[in-house]
This record gives structure tokens, C-alpha cells and sequence, in this order.
């Protein structure tokens, strides 16, 4: 999830020629609309080959020949927007409906709020909560678990980044600074009194955000922030991917990785690091896993697995719906986070300004890691309290879980059961403390975006 993780674009064969990036868009979909005829014929034959009423679909060559049809649709298809199909909750041990709004709008990113619909309000604080999902290739929806573990006992918003394929280049360009302005924005808007959860990439865009509203004594800078196997400091225990970005310069990726949204898309001659060109680095990390996957699904299918053969489904149609990212993002943040260390070294600046993690005083700062994390490796993510020197103790923690790799930080059963209560334990601790609504009074000089 990290720079590091959509970097593996990276092990794509090429020379340095510039060559390789320019028409790779145009071509790849080309490749996909002369595939709609196969893809068409495919999905007759599975219907054909699973029709109660064919006599060959209840023998074993019926089914191979359905699952194959499946496979090789699935295999080829263009996976969309996953929905959240978020619909309640359970507060206080009452169901309550969900409803998703959206409450602040840029070209790039919506911010997204899960009002739960209250009959009469609950006794338990419920902090407010902006979980920063990371913009890099894969939509918001993959933090869909994060979010329902957080509903329970929180006023949740999230982060719903647009796919840069969409965003017309009228709407001129995104980079890491105007992420990090669109943080500050959100706080903004938010009105205060809020917390912020970043889940890994975002972690340095946070904490810079939070660096930049602490030195303007922002009224409205966040109570606290968690970060979650974040780059915060790559040079710390470097995993493959984060080797592999430091042995290319930033022209190499420019030429190999960079290419120009197509017609008919709404972005045409956008800048961007194109979805599929991310799920090929994805993918090739764990090639033989994904591999197996897919065997197994056949085999599911033919014995009429059914249970086994939806939940491979559901996690392929979220694992496959990638997303572009703004060209100027992804460079500067390979250059700024992984090739410079330029936030752990004091060199990174927003808007031509430094940005000081000592000038963070006011928010509270708790890391979460994974043991087997191979993304971001343990003790990336809790350099960020040596950079926030000027912390208390009390205003931070630092939390290990064991036996969970890079996606088990912000999902799954050992998330849910032990990282997710800890976290919230951490929020409802520092919910308006620091002074609170006291510093609320005396804060000034907030700036506008």
C-alpha cells in the first residue's frame, strides 16, 4: 500500500530510452477491446455450460468448460469502482442504519461521511474520526473493513480518491502538496475536534499536515493522529520494494512508468501511472500466490464449491479495481519519501516551506506495525516519534502486532479483535485533551483552503 508497494511497476523489463511509457496506455486498450468479442463468447459458453436444462452441465467436463469460461472472463475483464455496501451498525447493541454521504468535494478526492442514523443519541463519546485511505491504486473500498470496525464507536469520514483517468486535465494538476493541502482542507471543514488514521502512504502526508497546522496554531489541527505502516523512514530496515526505488533515479520512473490517459476517457492526455500498470506490480510480488488462487478456483467450481468459489470473487473484484494516479504525485512522492528521506532528514518542504515534526505539539501521535509487515518494514513507521521530539509521553504510543504482515495493520480478524480497540482506546484518551477545547480558545491564525 505503500510507494513501495506500487513501485512494483519498477521490475517491468525496459531500457532507459523514454520509449516505453509513451504508447503503453493506447495499447493496452487496444488489447482490451479486441478482447470483448473472446470475453462476450466466454460468458455464453459458462451460461451455456451451467444451464440446469444442458445435460452436459452436471458432468465434470461440463463444468471445467464453466470454469474456464469463468476464469478467462474474469482474467480479462476491467474491474470498476467496488461499492461500499456499508448498510448498518451495531452501537451500544443496537443495529443502526449507515448512510453514506458525501460532504466535501475537490477534483480529486470527495470526503465521504458513514452517518449513522440515531434514533436517540448514545451515552458513549463517539470521536470523530478521518481515516486518510491511501491514494495509491487501489479505491478507499479496500479499507471497507477498517471503517465497519470503527463505526461502532465513531463518527467515521474517509478519504474517496478519484481516479486521475477521470479528472479532466482542465482541472490542472495533483501533487503531494495538494494532498497535503486537501488534508488541511478536510480538517477545515470538519470543524475541529477531529482525529486522524492514516493507513500507510498517506502516513508522511499526515504527519506533514499536522507539522504545518501546529505551527500556524491551527484551531482546528487534528487531537490526535495514528499512523499505520507508513514510510515514514524507509532507510530503517529497507524491504525489497523500498530497495528497488532507491536504485532507480526519478527520470527512470518518469520514462518507464508515466504515460497519457487515452480517448475517451475523461482525463485524455492526463499524466498518470496508470491502474494496470500498478496491478502488474501487485501482482508479480506474489505471483505464485495469486496463481494458486486462481487453480483453486477452478477446482471450487468444478466440485461445486460454491462457499469457497464467492469469497475468491469478492476479494478478486476489490484486489482488481485499480485506479490512475496523478503523475506529479507519484513522482514527487517516489522522489520525496523514497529516493530523498527528505521528512526524516528535516529536507521536506510544503509549499516551499520546511516542515518541522518538532513543531507537533498539540496532536497526539500513535504507530501501529506488523510484524511481518514486507512492505513497511517494523520501525519505519515508529521513527515518527523521534520526530515528533517535542511530544510528552503521555501523548503517544507505539503498538507491534504480532503475526500479521502489511494488509493485516488495517484488516482482518487480528485487526479487529487487537489492533482496532487499542486505537480507539488511544482516541477517546486524547478526545479533547492537550487542552482540548481550551486551546480551542486561544488557537489563531488558521489559514483557509
Amino acid at each position: 500500500m505503500a510507494i513501495g508497494e506500487f513501485d512494483g511497476a519498477a521490475t517491468l523489463p525496459g531500457d532507459s530510452s523514454g520509449l516505453l511509457a509513451t504508447p503503453m496506455y493506447w495499447l493496452y486498450e487496444m488489447g482490451h477491446a479486441a478482447l470483448n468479442p473472446a470475453r462476450a463468447l466466454a460468458d455464453a459458453t459458462k451460461l451455456f455450460y451451467k444451464n440446469p436444462a444442458n445435460p452436459l452441465s452436471h458432468t465434470t467436463y461440463g463444468k471445467s468448460m464453466a470454469a474456464a469460461a469463468e476464469l478467462f472472463e474474469r482474467s480479462t475483464r476491467r474491474y470498476g469502482r467496488p461499492e461500499w455496501m456499508i448498510e448498518d451498525t451495531v452501537v451500544g447493541g443496537e443495529r443502526v442504519p449507515v448512510r453514506i454521504t458525501t460532504v466535501w468535494e475537490r477534483p480529486f478526492c470527495r470526503l465521504l461521511h458513514f452517518e449513522r442514523v440515531f434514533a436517540r443519541a448514545p451515552r458513549r463519546p463517539q470521536p470523530k474520526l478521518l481515516i486518510v485511505a491511501p491514494m495509491s491504486g487501489h479505491y478507499a473500498t479496500l479499507l471497507r473493513g477498517t471503517v465497519e470496525a470503527f463505526l461502532p464507536n465513531h463518527d467515521v469520514y474517509i478519504t474517496d480518491w478519484v481516479n486521475a483517468q477521470s479528472v479532466p486535465l482542465a482541472e490542472g494538476r495533483f501533487d503531494l502538496d495538494d494532498y497535503i493541502d486537501y488534508l488541511i482542507s478536510m480538517l477545515h471543514m470538519l470543524g475541529g475536534e477531529t482525529h486522524m488514521l492514516a493507513v500507510c502512504q498517506p502516513s508522511v502526508p499526515v504527519m506533514a499536515a499536522a507539522a504545518v497546522m501546529n505551527a500556524d496554531n491551527d484551531p482546528y489541527a487534528p487531537y490526535s493522529m495514528v499512523l499505520m505502516g507508513g514510510p515514514i523512514d524507509t532507510r530503517i530496515n529497507p524491504t525489497a520494494v523500498n530497495r528497488l526505488a532507491t536504485t532507480r533515479d526519478l527520470e527512470w520512473f518518469r520514462s518507464h512508468v508515466i504515460t497519457k490517459v487515452p480517448f475517451p476517457h475523461p482525463g485524455v492526455m492526463r499524466d498518470v501511472y496508470p491502474g494496470f500498470l500498478q496491478l502488474h506490480g501487485f501482482m508479480s510480488m506474489n505471483l505464485d500466490r495469486h496463481i494458486e488462487a486462481h487453480h483453486n478456483l477452478f477446482t471450487h467450481l468444478v466440485k461445486g464449491d460454491g462457499d469457497s468459489a464467492q469469497k475468491h470473487r469478492e476479494f478478486y473484484d476489490e484486489y482488481l479495481a485499480v485506479m490512475d494516479l496523478s503523475a506529479e504525485f507519484y513522482l514527487q512522492t517516489v522522489d520525496t519519501v523514497f529516493i530523498r528521506h527528505a521528512l526524516p532528514k528535516g529536507e521536506m518542504t510544503h509549499r516551499g516551506r520546511r516542515i518541522d515534526p518538532g513543531a507537533i505539539t498539540r496532536t497526539a501521535l500513535m504507530t501501529v506495525e506488523g510484524e511481518n509487515d514486507d512492505i513497511s518494514a517494523v520501525g519505519q513507521t515508529k521513527a515518527a516519534h523521534d520526530l515528533c521530539a517535542n511530544l510528552t509521553d503521555d501523548m503517544r504510543a507505539h503498538y507491534v502486532q504480532p503475526a500479521v504482515g502489511h494488509y493485516g495493520v488495517f484488516n482482518g480478524s487480528r485487526f479487529r479483535s487487537e489492533i482496532a480497540p487499542r486505537i480507539s482506546d488511544f482516541l477517546l484518551s486524547h478526545n479533547g485533551s492537550i487542552g482540548g477545547g481550551k486551546r480551542r480558545e486561544t488557537g489563531s491564525g488558521a489559514v483557509k483552503h
